[in-house]
């Protein structure tokens, strides 16, 4: 992953698990991200109107080592992920609440909390306003084109 700063004029190589302003949300947890690419899934239980997922990690380079994914039956989106080491200890959990619908086919969790037993009173929250939907070619998404991003908007 990479981060451009105009201030600093270059990209900077971050990782998954750096945090986000300060924050308990890391970066893996705010992109949009493709479970199926990174993990492979050991369980799928029911519970209610939620399945149950159990996911284990394809590589020790993925943020988390194993996750517990409770995802809406109807919507087939997250409603809580419990994130894991290897060594088992829970992490961080993350809550993505009041789904909302964005127009153009966006329809998505509009808030995303997080706490964790590592920062033991903290939680973090991200609230989504507006998001539109646009079409960009590939090169847009290549280092060389990062000190141009302004030119998106």
């Amino acid at each position: 992953m990479w981060l451009y700063i105009p201030n600093v004029g270059r990209p900077i190589r971050i990782t998954s698990l750096q945090s986000v302003v300060g924050g308990v949300f890391n970066n893996s947890d705010i992109l949009r991200l493709d479970y199926s690419a990174e993990y492979d899934v050991e369980n799928i239980a029911e519970e209610g109107d939620l399945y149950l997922l159990d996911l284990k990690a394809k590589s020790n380079t993925i943020a988390y080592d194993s996750l517990k994914m409770w995802v809406d039956k109807k919507a087939l989106v997250p409603t809580t992920i419990e994130c894991f080491a290897s060594s088992g200890m829970l992490i961080k959990t993350l809550y993505y609440k009041n789904p909302k619908d964005f127009g153009n086919g966006i329809v998505r969790p509009s808030v995303l909390e997080t706490d964790s037993p590592l920062y033991k009173g903290y939680k973090s929250v991200m609230i989504y306003a507006k998001i539109n939907k646009k079409a960009l070619a590939d090169e847009v998404f290549s280092l060389n084109h990062l000190s141009r991003v302004d030119e998106l908007r």
